[in-house]
């Protein structure tokens, strides 16, 4: 019923999950990002604790492989589940049991992996990864959209269109980006547009907030507002 892709930004060491799904809001369950060290995307009959419990063996230094055997040897409903795993590394690992709906499967690339279910065929995934692959020189978020884009075109979830969602960690424990669009008619032109509107303002107050590099961030309004309005002049 979704599909997802994992990746790490070279640029930036960033690491994103963009997912799109017919079910309410998908953003709150599928990704989970650990700052640093790893995403993973739990779908499917989904299983939360796919993604706490294998952020914190990705913590612990555990490959992407060994988790997601851990993982699936501990749940009965394992063949109802899809999940798949991307490390600091850039490693992936991914699963799909043998009860997901077809079309499903996952595939995987240099720095990437995107997996689905419930899907209108093979496709979505291929064109969601060819899409990203052509974008390499375009903004991480505004890639990892127009790769969900590519698969949505390609048929996407062939249930049709609910929710969608984009988050994306960089350095901080807190999250660079986290976009949720939990019930609307056309989800991803949604995100696209909440991206769009997080570059205004967002993007560019976030570097004043505490970071454990300066725990106290900054708090001067006035530098605060003159940086913002620098920032987004130099963009007009």
């Amino acid at each position: 019923m979704t599909w997802s892709i994992i990746a790490k930004d070279n640029a930036t060491g960033q690491i994103g999950i963009a997912v799109a799904t017919k079910f309410f809001a998908v953003g709150s369950r599928v990704p989970h990002i650990a700052a640093g060290i790893g995403g993973i995307a739990t779908q499917a009959l989904v299983n939360p604790y796919y993604g706490i419990d294998g952020l914190k063996l990705l913590r612990e230094g555990c490959a992407p492989r060994d988790i997601i055997e851990t993982l699936v040897a501990g749940d009965a409903g394992h063949a109802s589940r899809q999940l798949h795993i991307l490390d600091a590394a850039a490693h992936v690992a991914a699963y799909t049991g043998k009860d997901c709906l077809d079309w499903c499967g996952h595939i995987k690339g240099d720095g990437f992996s995107i997996a689905g279910n419930m899907l209108a065929g093979q496709g979505v995934l291929d064109d969601t990864a060819r899409t990203y692959v052509a974008n390499i020189g375009m903004p991480f978020a505004q890639r990892l959209i127009a790769a969900m884009h590519a698969g949505e075109l390609a048929g996407g979830d062939k249930r049709g269109k609910q929710s969608a969602a984009l988050l994306i960690y960089g350095e901080e424990e807190w999250s660079n980006l986290d976009l949720r669009v939990d019930d609307h008619i056309d989800p991803l032109a949604e995100l696209e547009r909440l991206e769009a509107v997080s570059r205004e303002r967002w993007v560019h107050f976030r570097k004043y907030l505490p970071s454990r590099k300066n725990p106290a961030g900054i708090t001067d309004r006035a530098v605060i507002d003159a940086g913002i309005a620098a920032a987004t002049e130099s963009k007009q």
